[in-house]
């Protein structure tokens, strides 16, 4: 197979349109409200407002427990999205390694994504927990999740991220 280099200006140009946005219940912890990662009580409730005019979007979803939710990180600033390799978490002690290899919201594209248990949905509001996005941050889309998304062999992971996990920390 022929490997092409892929030059941005012969990449076609994509808009995305927001469908909602992020509103969370408790006050944001100082780095949050900067705009920088940090810890949050993931288990805190928040609220995905979904646009008005997209009636009927929501239908069904209350019959799954769990959301993948992609949004935009609306509050990084331009000059983070040209990092191509950090130390995940900022952490030095960790390797350095290309962007897309951790879950660092600081990217190209601030497009990110996590998994949601969906509490209850009023409307076109979904209460959901373990929401890490910022508040206001747009959401660009939803997908229920289930079992069959997750890989059914054994994953690999690198040996930097088992540290993590052994350390109770959230990636």
């Amino acid at each position: 197979m022929d490997q092409e280099n892929v030059h941005s200006e012969t990449l076609p140009q994509i808009n995305i349109k927001p469908v909602g946005i992020i509103k969370q219940i408790s006050p944001e912890i100082p780095e949050l409200q900067k705009g920088v990662p940090g810890e949050r009580n993931r288990n805190e409730a928040s609220e995905i407002l979904i646009n008005d005019d997209l009636s009927g979007i929501l239908d069904g979803i209350e019959d799954f427990s769990h959301l993948f939710v992609l949004y935009w990180g609306h509050r990084i600033p331009e000059e983070k999205r040209d990092i191509t390799k950090c130390h995940p978490k900022g952490r030095q002690d960790l390797p350095l390694v290309g962007v897309f290899s951790t879950h660092s919201p600081f990217r190209p594209n601030p497009i990110l994504a996590t998994v949601v248990e969906l509490l209850e949905r009023k409307g076109n509001v979904l209460k959901v927990k373990d929401l890490d996005a910022l508040d206001g941050s747009p959401v660009l889309d939803i997908k229920t999740f289930t079992k069959s998304w997750c890989p059914s062999g054994q994953v690999k992971v690198p040996e930097w991220v088992q540290e993590l996990h052994r350390g109770n920390r959230d990636l």
